[in-house]
């Protein structure tokens, strides 16, 4: 069983590949449908770190910091949007474990530097070590190049980041989800430098040939809710999490 957990995500890039629906549709399961934009799907990959991640009523600054590169798509429920992870691959054996028995989630085990320099500039490093998986490796550079914005309703920016659902499916085959809550992302068009990324070889994907479009955050601080089994539509967002953000 789950719980509601807080988190701070930090230093955040989503780097946004375009690729035809017809590439990803056989790779998401038949419970949810892809979600397009502009009649385009989209791969994304999200390296950050978590901090402070722990239940929300414990006190502020107790939690662990867990450093995660993932690799998502964008999906959909009976009009529920949502993001849909292919991996997570986190510095942390013992939450990696407990994710993927509690969560349902394909989070792997990888080795992990994240760096911020006094001038901005990012080093991201990751190397799995998960033992039997595929082998995966993320190394880049970035930082925020341009002016602070925040994405307008309807943009691609929007339905890149603003994702307040995960769905994710059981070993028996049932759709689960989990709802998360936070402030709209703060972005910036990014400067990235990647030197190496086998991720999508890691999922059996061919690497786009599109050029990524790419933002930065500093981050932003999340509540999410317990994960559980899907049973319909669920209603407004600030009433599920009130609850955790109450205790």
């Amino acid at each position: 069983m789950s719980l509601p957990l807080h988190m701070g995500w930090r230093h955040a890039l989503f780097a946004n590949w375009s690729v035809d629906p017809s590439v990803l549709a056989p790779h998401v399961p038949d419970s949810v449908s892809l979600d397009t934009y502009d009649g385009r799907a989209w791969l994304t990959v999200l390296p950050f770190t978590n901090v402070d991640v722990r239940p929300p009523w414990l006190p502020e600054g107790v939690g662990i910091r867990l450093p995660e590169v993932n690799l998502r798509t964008y999906v959909a429920r009976e009009g529920e949007p949502g993001v849909y992870f292919f991996n997570l691959d986190a510095d942390g054996v013992l939450s990696v474990l407990g994710a993927r028995a509690t969560h349902f989630l394909p989070y792997f085990h990888a080795r992990i530097r994240h760096r911020v320099a006094d001038d901005g500039r990012v080093r991201f490093e990751s190397a799995r070590r998960h033992p039997g998986a595929r082998p995966a490796r993320f190394v880049a550079t970035y930082r925020p190049d341009g002016e602070r914005f925040r994405s307008e309703p309807g943009s691609l920016a929007e339905f890149l980041t603003e994702r307040h659902r995960y769905y994710a499916e059981s070993p028996s085959g049932r759709l689960r989800y989990a709802d998360v809550r936070h402030e709209r992302w703060a972005l910036y068009p990014a400067t990235v430098d990647i030197e190496e990324n086998t991720v999508f070889r890691a999922n059996a994907f061919e690497t786009p040939a599109t050029d990524p479009v790419c933002y930065y955050s500093p981050g932003v601080d999340v509540l999410a809710s317990a994960n559980r089994e899907w049973a319909g539509p669920t209603g407004d967002l600030a009433e599920l999490v009130a609850p955790i953000r109450e205790s």
